[in-house]
């Protein structure tokens, strides 16, 4: 099954604590995990200031520059792994490193049948 792990966090704070991951570090966890053959995808995202956000509303187009809301934590990247259950999901989301400062939701991958 595919489960989709959201990290969040402070975008302010992310790099700056004591205890903030480290882009080797981040690297060398994405790369276990793929050779474990359970990591499908993991990127970082750009920082919320770069974020756009689309509503169709009664059929007008919305764009606004932003987040989707005022939150204290912003999506800052994902891991899109394979896993046999919730479970050993929540092995691998625990163990990326922006744990440590954020937090990452983990969420299964509802299949679309196209």
């Amino acid at each position: 099954m595919k489960y989709l792990c959201l990290v969040y966090s402070a975008e302010a704070l992310l790099h700056s604590l004591p205890d903030s991951p480290k882009d080797p570090e981040c690297h060398a966890y994405a790369e276990a995990i793929h050779a474990s053959g359970r990591l499908l995808a993991a990127q970082a995202l750009e920082p919320v200031s770069t974020a756009t956000t689309v509503r169709m509303r009664n059929g007008k187009l919305s764009i606004t520059d932003g987040p989707f809301a005022e939150t204290k934590e912003q999506l800052a990247g994902f891991y899109l792994i394979e896993a046999k259950d919730l479970n050993e999901a929540l092995q691998v989301a625990g163990g990326i490193p922006a744990a440590r400062v954020g937090s990452v939701e983990v969420r299964p991958v509802r299949e679309l049948n196209l």
